[in-house]
């Protein structure tokens, strides 16, 4: 199977082992429920082999989730071998990216905190273009321009149908920091500007008078499915990218965003913030 479907093929198994053990059912009990054998449970739970619609409602249905959880992960299995809009692009992508593209096209929100670099679904092609030439993994003219180009598309969920809902809390050092140069940074500032007038979008600054604030840990984003226990957290960091799911784990992200809500300036102000900055370039 290629890359592309495997995807939402690894997030339907990891949603199915979750229910279930939210259900407290061993791979047995569930089978015996839903007339499957345990084996069959077992690889509806990995990336091993097609699965049946029906058989992931059912289990569904055993688990106790609620409507909303059923219909997004039955919804989920049907699409499973489906390909993403990126497939093209299958060869410069990590199977890293591939996760979070899938999981970012069922997300009905996203929850930003970043302190490094603007969000890419806020990024402006000329900010994109500096980020990547700006790597340390030194790529060909070809391959940045490719990696552009899937960033940009990536934006398209912000204007789809039934957009994202975009909750993204940068650093006062994000609005600061001259990325490329001062007229792609002005232009980039000014983008901020007009993605905050959306309603499909909050756009906050935490400013640097806040001190110390409870997401010392970095950048992080929340993507948010149907039901809060579809939830998953992403982190990019040097070495890869994690993706975590645990209840401990959400609970503890969730808290840290909302603080981060609280200690940060409002959308006025924030825009008033990047004002300021973008007219001193």
């Amino acid at each position: 199977m290629p890359v592309t479907a495997t995807t939402r093929r690894r997030q339907l198994g990891a949603m199915m082992r979750k229910l279930r053990a939210q259900a407290g059912m061993t791979l047995e009990e569930a089978g015996r429920l839903v007339s499957v054998s345990k084996a069959t449970v077992s690889r509806y739970e990995t990336q091993a082999g097609p699965v049946k619609w029906p058989v992931v409602d059912a289990l569904c249905r055993e688990y106790g989730v609620s409507e909303a959880e059923r219909r997004a992960v039955v919804n989920l299995a049907k699409d499973a071998r489906q390909q993403g809009w990126w497939s093209p692009f299958a060869d410069v992508i990590p199977e890293s990216m591939n996760l979070l593209l899938t999981l970012e096209d069922e997300a009905v929100r996203e929850d930003h905190f970043n302190c490094l670099y603007v969000p890419g679904l806020l990024q402006t092609r000329s900010y994109t273009e500096a980020v990547q030439h700006a790597s340390e993994m030194r790529l060909t003219p070809d391959a940045i321009e490719r990696l552009v180009d899937i960033r940009m598309s990536r934006q398209q969920i912000l204007t789809r149908d039934k957009p994202l809902h975009l909750w993204a809390i940068l650093d006062e050092s994000v609005i600061r920091r001259v990325v490329g140069s001062r007229s792609v940074m002005k232009e980039q500032l000014g983008h901020l500007l007009e993605a905050n007038k959306s309603p499909d979008i909050t756009l906050q600054v935490l400013p640097f008078s806040k001190g110390a604030h409870s997401a010392a840990m970095g950048s992080f984003v929340i993507l948010g499915g149907a039901e809060p226990s579809l939830d998953v957290v992403y982190v990019d960091i040097h070495a890869g990218s994690l993706f975590m799911e645990k209840e401990e784990e959400l609970a503890r992200y969730r808290l840290a965003f909302d603080y981060l809500r609280a200690q940060a300036l409002d959308m006025a102000a924030s825009s008033a913030v990047i004002e300021r900055i973008r007219e001193e370039l």
